[in-house]
């Protein structure tokens, strides 16, 4: 099953022609995806809390349709790659009220030991958490 997370779209995400920001649809993919953290088992907190740091190597995002104040967009995440070492985050958003798909995009990470500040194998120190993360991204394959 693909994660969804819906955002209702605030006034101040958007800019002088009454639309959202471009920037803020970067944000709503770090708040699916914190949820969805959550979701499988290991919030963002727990991760850290365990050593783990997960940043983002680079973001892109499409832009197909507007959305505007007062809409809700719904937000679906999937993991398109994922080792041990590192992640891809595929998100397709979508106007709730229309269905239509206004954007999509993709995060890259890696996993990092917060303390050393170098990359971090899941299956070495957390084996866990590395089967959480196959569990989601076996569970999000697209049709």
């Amino acid at each position: 099953m693909i994660f969804e997370y819906e955002h209702l779209i605030q006034f101040y995400e958007t800019d002088a022609m009454r639309i959202v920001h471009h920037s803020n649809y970067l944000r709503w993919f770090e708040e699916a995806r914190l949820v969805w953290l959550s979701d499988i088992g290991y919030s963002y907190k727990q991760m850290e809390d365990e050593g783990i740091m997960i940043p983002v190597l680079s973001a892109q995002a499409e832009y197909k349709q507007m959305l505007a104040f007062g809409s809700t967009a719904i937000i679906r995440l999937r993991i398109s790659h994922f080792t041990p070492v590192r992640m891809t985050v595929e998100y397709k958003v979508y106007n709730k009220e229309t269905g239509d798909l206004t954007t999509t995009g993709s995060t890259s990470h890696c996993f990092l030991d917060a303390e050393t500040q170098r990359p971090l194998s899941l299956k070495r120190k957390h084996p866990d958490i590395l089967a959480a993360f196959e569990k989601a991204q076996a569970d999000s394959k697209e049709d």
